[in-house]
C-alpha cells in the first residue's frame, strides 16, 4: 500500500511573503493600507512637532508640563516600534538604517533617550519634521524627490568651484580687515584684526549689523568700496550652481514607491535596480 505524500510546507517562502506583505504596508504608497499607514504617520509627526514647539513655551510648560512629556514618550515610543518595524520589513535592514530616510527616523528617536542624560536635549526631536517628507509619497508627488536629487547633484559638481571662491571671500575679508584695524583703530570699534575680519564680513555680505562703523573718511569711502564688492560677490555661487543646475536637469517620469530593501524614494518608473542600494526593486 502506497503512502499518501504530505504537502510540503515552505516555511523560507511564507517568512518572505509575510515580510513583503509588511513592506506594502509600511513602505507601499499605492495600497490602501500603505497610504492609511502614511497619512497615520504623518498626523503622528505633525502633533509631536507642535507638541515640541510648544513646550519651549515657558508659560505653556508649566501649566501642562506634565502632559508634554507624556506626549513626548508617547510618540517617541511609537515611532521606534515603527522603526523596528521598518527594519523587519526591508530586505536589507542595514542598508534601510543607512539611507537617508532611515537616519532621519532613528534621528527622530534617539533625542528622547539622550534627554535621559541630558536635559534640554529633547528639544532636539524638532528634527521629525524631516519625517514629513513621506507626505510626497502620499499626494503622488514623489517627482520632487527626484527634483530634490537634482539639486544635491548639482550642489555636489559644483562645491569645488564654490569652494575656491569662499577661499577667495575669506582671503579678501582678511586684507579688508586688517586694513580697516590699522586706518580706524581701537576707537571706532576696531579693537582687534579679529574683531576688524567680522565687520569686514558682515560688510562684504551685505548684512550690516552696525555694531561697529568707520568713522575717518577713509575707513567710509573703503566701506562703501566692500559693500559695492558684496553686490557682485553674491551672484558668482549662484551662476557658479545655476549652470550646473540646468546641466543636471533632466525630466523623467518617477516611481511612487519605495524600495523594498533600503526605503529609498525617487526611481525611474522603469528601473529594475535602485539606484542607491543596487538592490532590485521588483516584487520577487
Amino acid at each position: 500500500m502506497k503512502q499518501k505524500k504530505i504537502p510540503h510546507y515552505n516555511k523560507g517562502k511564507h517568512n518572505a511573503l509575510w515580510r513583503e506583505n509588511l513592506n506594502d504596508i509600511v513602505f507601499g504608497a499605492e495600497t490602501r493600507a500603505g497610504k492609511l499607514f502614511d497619512i497615520f504617520l504623518i498626523i503622528s509627526i505633525s502633533i509631536s512637532v507642535l507638541s515640541v514647539m510648544l513646550s519651549s513655551v515657558e508659560e505653556l510648560n508649566l501649566l501642562h508640563h506634565k502632559l508634554f512629556n507624556y506626549l513626548e514618550w508617547c510618540f517617541t515610543a511609537l515611532f521606534s516600534i515603527e522603526y523596528i518595524v521598518r527594519l523587519i520589513a526591508v530586505r536589507k535592514p542595514l542598508l534601510y538604517a543607512r539611507s537617508t530616510f532611515g537616519l532621519i527616523d532613528l534621528l527622530s528617536i534617539i533625542p528622547s533617550y539622550i534627554a535621559l542624560l541630558m536635559p534640554g536635549a529633547e528639544y532636539l526631536l524638532i528634527v521629525r519634521i524631516l519625517r514629513l517628507l513621506r507626505i510626497f509619497r502620499i499626494f503622488k508627488l514623489v517627482e520632487y524627490v527626484d527634483e530634490a536629487e537634482t539639486l544635491i547633484s548639482a550642489l555636489k559638481n559644483s562645491y569645488q568651484k564654490i569652494l575656491v571662491f569662499l577661499y577667495a571671500v575669506v582671503t579678501l575679508a582678511i586684507i579688508c580687515g586688517s586694513l580697516l584695524y590699522v586706518i580706524e583703530g581701537s576707537a571706532a570699534g576696531f579693537t582687534s584684526i579679529p574683531k576688524s575680519i567680522y565687520w569686514a564680513i558682515v560688510t562684504l555680505t551685505t548684512v550690516g549689523y552696525g555694531d561697529i562703523a568707520p568713522q575717518t573718511p577713509l575707513g567710509q569711502i573703503m566701506a562703501a568700496s566692500i559693500m559695492i564688492m558684496g553686490y557682485g560677490i553674491i551672484a558668482v555661487p549662484t551662476g557658479i550652481y545655476s549652470s550646473e543646475l540646468i546641466k543636471n536637469h533632466t525630466a523623467k517620469p518617477i516611481n511612487n514607491n519605495a524600495c523594498p530593501s533600503c526605503g529609498e524614494l525617487g526611481h525611474d518608473s522603469d528601473a529594475v535596480y535602485c539606484k542607491y542600494c543596487g538592490e532590485s526593486i521588483e516584487e520577487t
